[in-house]
């Protein structure tokens, strides 16, 4: 098996966010990944959560290869094929059989990690979108990743990053949490849960 492509990031914040995920999630169910990068989260949750199916996409068909190589690597029978999923896209997956034909192909969980800020701002509408028409009644989106908020000071560390990431593309950004919560409003979720992560992160949990 070839080397794989790895994120050191990924492999650290792994553990903290199963810990809660396993506190959120019930014993069962399917997950639908987000922006799921080099795989190291789905492969990592799968192997801990073996009754959760856990549906790795990517929006960079130029990742799939290396992500099917992690998910062949892993060898799980609860962890399926990569699918090419670009959130900006009218349909999910962008190729293949549509989701949601019928109630069976829904989804208990999406989570989308460390997108939001290397995304265009317009990417947040499309997600809150697709996953009020892709999750089931009582299913949850969560996401991860730095947010700034109305009360605090931020984290001097997440306002260099935001420099950064507007240095390199205008679009990108560190989201303010009241826009997003506005946002996943407007399909008619709700912010229910709040954790928060190492390294100035949060991890939000929303629901119908």
């Amino acid at each position: 098996m070839p080397d794989l492509p790895h994120s050191p990031a990924a492999d650290r914040n792994k553990q903290p966010i199963l810990e809660v995920l396993t506190g959120i999630l019930g014993e069962r169910g399917s997950a639908l990944e987000i922006a799921s990068g080099t795989g190291q989260h789905a492969a990592w949750f799968a192997a801990a959560m073996p009754g959760w199916t856990w549906q790795p996409t990517d929006a960079d068909a130029r990742m799939l290869p290396a992500l099917a190589s992690r998910v062949a690597q892993a060898a799980l029978p609860n962890l399926r094929a990569p699918l090419l999923l670009d959130v900006m896209a009218p349909r999910w997956p962008s190729q293949g059989a549509a989701f949601a034909r019928g109630e069976e192909e829904k989804f208990d969980a999406i989570y989308c990690a460390n997108m939001l800020h290397i995304a265009p701002w317009a990417a947040c509408a499309v997600l809150m979108q697709g996953a009020a028409r892709h999750l089931l009644a009582d299913g949850l989106l969560i996401t991860y990743g730095p947010y700034f908020e109305e009360e605090g000071t931020p984290a001097p560390s997440n306002l260099a990053f935001d420099e950064d990431l507007r240095a390199r593309n205008p679009e990108w950004g560190i989201r303010r949490l009241e826009q997003v919560v506005a946002e996943a409003n407007r399909q008619g979720l709700a912010l229910r849960e709040r954790h928060a992560m190492p390294a100035n992160n949060l991890l939000l949990v929303f629901g119908f």
